[in-house]
């Protein structure tokens, strides 16, 4: 459009004459343009940024200087605002109280909002107009010719850089990735990362432990998988409605918000202000549930990492999340819920939904399950895969048991109050010591009656590692007489006279319904298995080592040593072994 008015004369029009037309058009844009917050579509940019302002009490200008924003962190700026507003369905206040906080600057370090999201956007290449002083536009037709030809040549100039930055950004990877696999390319990416980008090469070396594990949870399945887990979030639902005195009238943080379920119940129960926060691409689809709901003016979510954004308040009053994993600590998401509890939660009235884990191991003597799981390989069809057995047993087994897999009653060997304990404490070594029973339901005695003979069982096989999860209505202290290591979510009850609030548990164990968590089965190796079949009365006596990985911080490294003490005084020697969660 611009360039129409590079000339000194067109069609008879003085250059004074075209100076002013070039003037009047700039002023007025008749590109139409859509506004950013409404579906309101102006004749030019220059309306669009005025009703924003007027309309919207939102100023590009201002923002931009406030944010100290170039032109291409602008681009981002806007982008990012439509796709709030046109897909997530955002509200107006919502988007502009990110922004005016700051919450949305994580955002705009993205290079995906250097995509537009709508087609051909006029605002995108026109916002610095609005910064261009009118003053300096009064000078003669020759100089004025000039100025517009170096706007001109400067927007193509930003244009071409824009585009070719949009593109290098789906190209860019895959291009480093195969350069790297030969020689000449390390030297070329070495030779471009000390001329031009020290910095990010050197980031690029740091070990990632956490895109894999954001990526995995921003698609349906797995969230489909929790949500129709019933004791997982019924268990949650039950104790948010079931003590709504609770949630009246708090700030509520969602730590890890995913589909936002858990913050949709606070909001329900009662909540005046409910905080999710997620750094998953399943947030957009959150947003849309939040909107669709009619909770947007409770419920505000937010992308990113719990330690790196900041919250639209100081403090909240309960602070809710799903964050157990396999064998409870794989996946390490209760770091970052600590981190969250420590930095906003109230120090003396604060909540933590669920309060309380307990952590339980016992034996496993189940041939079928060897059979089914092992010696399967034996014979395939007729064929042997032995091979398929190397190292089957250094990774711990996830799966659904039944309580007759069991050979002894499950005892706690970590007790875990998320009130208190600290994120040091999850590096532990819990002891234990197991009782041959016939795991506590006495099934595993010949025939039915009680004073017939202990029937000799299989060999001990291995060990089963689940969790039971607690829900207490109330902040700390907490008293043994409500709950102690020694509480298991199969018998415990709580109730609190002075409020009427009620206490909520679920198991993950092999003695109810199972869960989307199962449990997590530990087979001996062969150096480690004892021949001899146990008898009652027998015991395992040893301990659990829980650590991170070295090689991945969300992997979890689980070791045991034990000793098998006979009924009959006789000791076995000590065991030892390594299991990988990963």
């Amino acid at each position: 459009m611009v360039s129409d008015y590079s000339g000194n004369d067109h069609d008879g029009v003085s250059d004074e004459e075209g100076w002013e037309s070039a003037d009047e058009d700039m002023g007025n844009d008749e590109t139409p343009s859509q506004c950013l917050f409404c579906t309101l579509v102006c004749p030019s940019t220059k309306k669009v940024l005025d009703h924003c302002r007027q309309h919207h009490s939102f100023d590009l200008k201002t923002v931009r200087e406030k944010l100290d924003l170039d032109f291409y962190h602008t681009i981002k700026l806007i982008n990012y605002i439509r796709n709030r507003i046109i897909i997530s369905h955002d509200t107006v206040p919502e988007v502009i109280r990110d922004i005016e906080l700051g919450t949305a600057r994580h955002a705009l370090s993205e290079d995906k909002y250097l995509q537009p999201v709508l087609e051909d956007d006029p605002l995108l290449f026109s916002f610095e107009d609005e910064d261009e002083d009118e003053d300096d536009l009064n000078f003669s037709a020759d100089k004025k010719v000039k100025f517009l030809e170096e706007q001109l040549g400067k927007l193509k100039g930003e244009f071409a850089e824009y585009q070719e930055i949009v593109q290098r950004n789906f190209t860019e990877t895959l291009k480093e990735r195969i350069e790297s696999t030969s020689e000449e390319g390390s030297n070329k990416l070495q030779e471009k990362a000390v001329a031009t980008d020290r910095t990010k090469e050197v980031g690029r070396k740091e070990r990632d432990d956490d895109s894999h594990y954001f990526t995995s949870y921003a698609g349906n399945d797995i969230h489909e998988t929790m949500l129709k887990d019933a004791v997982r979030t019924e268990g949650y639902r039950d104790f948010i409605y079931g003590n709504k005195h609770l949630f009246k009238d708090k700030v509520v943080l969602d730590v890890g918000c995913g589909t936002g379920i858990l913050s949709m119940f606070c909001a329900k129960a009662g909540a005046k202000k409910v905080i999710g926060v997620d750094n998953s691409d399943i947030i957009d689809k959150a947003r849309a549930n939040v909107f669709e709901n009619k909770l947007d003016n409770i419920i505000i979510l937010i992308r990113g990492k719990i330690e790196e954004v900041t919250l639209p308040v100081k403090k909240v009053d309960i602070i809710v999340s799903e964050w157990m994993g396999y064998c409870i600590l794989y996946e390490a998401m209760l770091d970052s819920v600590l981190h969250a509890r420590d930095k906003y939660l109230e120090p003396e009235t604060g909540i933590m939904v669920p309060s309380h884990i307990n952590l339980a191991i016992s034996t496993l003597s189940d041939s079928e399950f060897i059979n089914d799981r092992v010696n399967f390989w034996n014979e395939v069809y007729g064929f042997k895969m032995t091979a398929m057995k190397e190292k089957i047993d250094e990774d711990v087994i996830v799966t659904g048991l039944g309580k007759k897999s069991l050979s002894s009653t499950p005892v706690t060997f970590c007790h875990l109050p998320l009130g208190t304990v600290t994120v040091e404490d999850l590096s532990f070594i819990g002891p234990f010591e197991l009782i041959i029973d016939g795991g506590g339901d006495g099934s595993k005695k010949g025939g039915e009656g009680k004073e017939e003979e202990w029937r000799e069982l299989d060999r001990l096989d291995g060990f089963v590692i689940y969790f039971d999860t607690f829900f207490l209505p109330h902040p700390p202290p907490y008293y043994a007489s409500a709950i102690s290591s020694s509480s298991r979510a199969e018998t415990w009850e709580y109730y609190d006279q002075k409020t009427g609030g009620r206490g909520v548990t679920f198991t993950t164990g092999p003695y109810r319904t199972v869960t989307h968590w199962q449990q997590g089965v530990l087979l001996i190796n062969q150096d480690n298995l004892i021949g001899e079949s146990v008898k009652e009365g027998d015991k395992v006596v040893g301990q659990v080592e829980y650590r991170k990985s070295e090689s991945n911080s969300r992997e979890l490294k689980i070791e045991m040593r034990w000793t098998l003490q006979r009924g009959n005084g006789v000791n076995e020697r000590e065991r030892e072994q390594l299991w990988h969660m990963r």
